[in-house]
């Protein structure tokens, strides 16, 4: 049927379009669905079967308003159409002309528009027929092209000579734009459609190519494949004639060979055997190839069954810790205690130990001390800082460049399945969304599953309750009670002056001489100026520092003689300066005198003793409690009962001056360091004590202690490392809890030497016991 023959109405029934745009002497497929469109359909079929088509702006919406739908749309004729058992209509429709909206005539049940058809019979001028020409010649590369079209289109549109039906076909077949087929659908002037459609066509061509462009590239490179898998095959029957086996062959038969060298247990072996097979039928290109033969190398590297042989001999063993570790008496008993029972039962699963004191007083060193003793090979591992419990089990084989955890990584490394294994800062562990490190130690560290410990990487056991596993920490209580309950804990206090001179003497010097290139005779250092440089170059309590401060002076001992001089040098506390400076610590006990208001105190730290000094003043306010120097809530509280017990105490001692009257304030020095904990109650009250009573205290007296409203002293903690601090401070004298007693069994005789302790039960008997010795010293 011709279109001349065909009679459009003024007003039509408007179909909106989803996703689509239909073009004059298009042949389009359309599916109605709602009942109103499908009311529209049975209205039209009984009258002379037309319709607008009309695209809708968003195709999501189901029955669009007419704002929601464009203003230039299609005649479309119904010429077949079908019913389905769902209720929906499938149409096949032609496009006749493209119509202009004028005005929406009707809304519901369907829309209904008057309309203005666009005119026909534009004047075909030269420069449309260049465009013409020009849309052709792309359209028929754009065919050759886009696998999408049939090659009888390229034949078509030679026959078309109309620029609108032209461009209307183009763009009808063109993978398009919604948006852009609907701007060429509205544009009139058949000049301006075809300047509006050459950009199109040429994006789509461009787009065309660059996709033919890697196609042919994929398919060289899958034919490359092809080809060098054909000349392999082709190799592999060669060398099989001639009786050669290939390069990959020999590899699998290699690893089979090492796998069975490597005396790995049954269920191992049969594991890697079974992933040899696997690897045997894998052609070597497989991206797979490489994770299978990593797995393998790992497999295959793992000291199954090497182990070195323990020397059980106490006696060297005991020479070896004397020669290497000065004093730590009690720890070196326990590892001869160790090597006794594996020399009477080398089966034992016996414990694991863990080192706990400041840094710096020899715990990484005793266990290669240990390893040395029992002719064990020494791997060390830092805990600190990791938060990952991948790096304790490793990662799974599915994760890229997966590997196994740092247990089983130094295992390898040392090559001995029974080896020393120190892990060291286990009290610096952290724990995030990665996992928690310190649960997947509990299985290292049991001995009672470690003898089957499953790494992730692996997936077999690997068997480690031969490994002498020791760990250290500087804390206590950060690690995880359920740890903690699998380790023997040895504490090892801090050194104190006399110590600390005997480890420099017999094992700092002769090593820092050593590692400065200097002979023995080169250097020697007073006892007089290594005390002046434990006293005024360090505050620790370990040694490294002072390890450190040596080193410093033979280096500039080692310039000497390397700029020519031969002359020996001699380090005295008159010369001292000249290699180190001015001093860097003071000893503030011996700087104080007895100040009335000021008593002194020992805390514990986490790198060993201090020393703090209280101090107090009383000035004219408004009864308040000043407390300063960064003090945490508890040794605020410790103040608050010390202030309130004071106050019973006024009457007692004669006191007539009104405490209202007065703000308290309390200052505890070196206020950029945060202080907390009940022991310094004891010392507060005495500082208090001090101020009302108008009576110094000796600064080489120290207390610690908490204390009750009730006037009791409570017991403490960290009372070894608070003597030692105390003896290295220069006190004389300590105030303790009379509940701390038993304490001092473990402090060793040269450290209590020349220290008198003071037990109390009561504030009284404390305050009485020091301003008595106040009175006798002033009469």
């Amino acid at each position: 049927m011709e279109e001349k023959e065909i009679t459009i109405p003024e007003e039509l029934g408007i179909i909106p379009i989803k996703g689509g745009v239909i073009f004059p002497d298009q042949m389009v497929p359309l599916i109605i669905q709602t009942p109103k469109l499908a009311k529209l359909i049975d209205e039209i079929l009984t009258t002379n079967k037309l319709a607008g088509a009309i695209t809708q702006r968003n195709p999501d919406v189901e029955e669009p308003k007419p704002e929601e739908i464009y203003q230039v749309g299609c005649v479309i004729q119904i010429t077949k159409m079908l019913r389905f058992p769902d209720g929906t209509i499938r149409l096949l429709v032609r496009g006749l002309k493209r119509f202009r909206v004028l005005e929406f005539t009707q809304v519901e049940p369907y829309l209904k528009a008057k309309i203005q058809l666009y005119p026909d019979g534009y004047k075909k001028t030269m420069s449309i027929e260049a465009l013409m020409r020009n849309v052709v010649t792309m359209f028929q590369q754009l065919v050759s092209l886009a696998p999408y079209l049939p090659d009888e289109l390229g034949a078509i549109v030679l026959n078309i000579d109309d620029p609108d039906r032209l461009i209307n076909f183009v763009t009808g077949y063109t993978n398009l734009e919604v948006s852009e087929k609907q701007a060429i659908l509205e544009i009139a002037d058949p000049k301006d459609r075809f300047l509006k459609l050459i950009p199109l066509l040429q994006k789509e061509i461009s787009i065309l190519e660059l996709g033919a462009k890697i196609r042919s590239q994929v398919k060289s490179e899958f034919d490359k494949g092809q080809k060098e898998f054909y000349l392999r095959e082709q190799l592999k029957a060669i060398q099989r004639e001639l009786g050669e086996t290939d390069e990959h062959t020999r590899e699998i038969e290699e690893l089979r060979k090492k796998i069975q060298e490597a005396k790995m247990p049954e269920n191992v072996e049969k594991v890697a055997l079974k992933e040899l097979d696997r690897l045997a039928k894998m052609p070597p290109q497989a991206a797979e190839y490489t994770v299978s033969r990593t797995y393998l190398d790992w497999l295959i590297s793992l000291p199954w069954s090497v182990a070195t042989e323990d020397n059980h001999d106490l006696a060297r063993a005991k020479r070896i810790l004397d020669e290497d570790h000065y004093n730590l008496e009690k720890v070196k008993e326990r590892i001869l205690e160790y090597l006794a029972v594996k020399k009477l039962k080398p089966d034992s699963k016996g414990t694991i130990l863990c080192f706990i004191g400041p840094p710096g007083v020899g715990k990484t060193s005793l266990g290669r001390s240990i390893a040395r003793a029992l002719g064990r090979k020494f791997v060390r591992i830092s805990l600190g800082g990791i938060r990952d419990e991948a790096e304790i089990r490793g990662h799974r084989r599915t994760y890229i460049g997966a590997l196994p955890g740092r247990i089983i990584q130094s295992i390898k490394t040392c090559g001995s399945k029974n080896p020393v294994f120190m892990l060291d800062e286990i009290d610096k562990i952290g724990t995030d969304f990665r996992g928690d490190p310190s649960s997947a130690l509990l299985e290292v560290l049991d001995p009672e599953q470690n003898y089957a410990f499953s790494d992730h990487y692996l997936e077999v056991p690997f068997d480690l309750s031969n490994v002498m596993f020791i760990a250290t920490g500087n804390l206590i209580d950060p690690i995880i009670p359920a740890l903690k309950d699998r380790m023997e804990i040895i504490e090892l206090p801090g050194y104190i002056l006399e110590e600390k001179v005997e480890i420099a003497k017999k094992y700092l010097i002769p090593r820092q001489i050593a590692e400065c290139g200097l002979k023995p005779e080169n250097i020697q250092f007073e006892e007089s100026a290594i005390k002046m440089i434990i006293n005024n170059y360090t505050k620790e309590a370990g040694v490294r520092n002072l390890e450190r401060e040596i080193g410093s002076i033979c280096r500039k001992v080692a310039r000497r003689f390397a700029e020519g001089k031969k002359k020996p040098v001699r380090i005295d506390e008159k010369n001292l300066v000249e290699f180190l400076g001015p001093p860097k610590i003071f000893s503030e006990v011996a700087a104080r005198k007895g100040e009335v208001g000021l008593a002194t105190g020992l805390a514990w730290t986490p790198t060993g003793g201090e020393i703090i000094f209280i101090e107090s003043l009383k000035v004219r306010g408004k009864k308040g409690l000043i407390l300063t120097g960064l003090l945490g809530d508890v040794m605020k509280e410790s103040c608050q009962a010390a202030v309130s017990y004071l106050k019973t105490k006024f009457e007692k001692w004669g006191i007539k001056e009104n405490l209202d009257e007065y703000d308290l304030h309390i200052h505890i020095p070196s206020g950029a360091i945060p202080k907390d904990g009940p022991s310094a109650g004891l010392a507060v009250i005495v500082a208090l004590s001090s101020l009302f009573r108008n009576q110094p205290v000796d600064p080489k007296i120290a207390f610690t202690g908490e204390i009750t409203l009730t006037g009791r002293v409570l017991p403490v903690g960290g009372i070894k490392e608070k003597v030692i601090a105390a003896k290295r401070a220069g006190i004389d004298t300590i105030f303790l809890p009379e509940e701390n007693k038993k304490d001092l069994l473990e402090i060793p005789a040269h450290v209590k030497k020349g220290l008198t302790f003071k037990f109390v039960k009561k504030i009284d008997q404390a305050l009485n016991e020091v301003f008595k010795d106040h009175q006798k010293m002033k009469s």
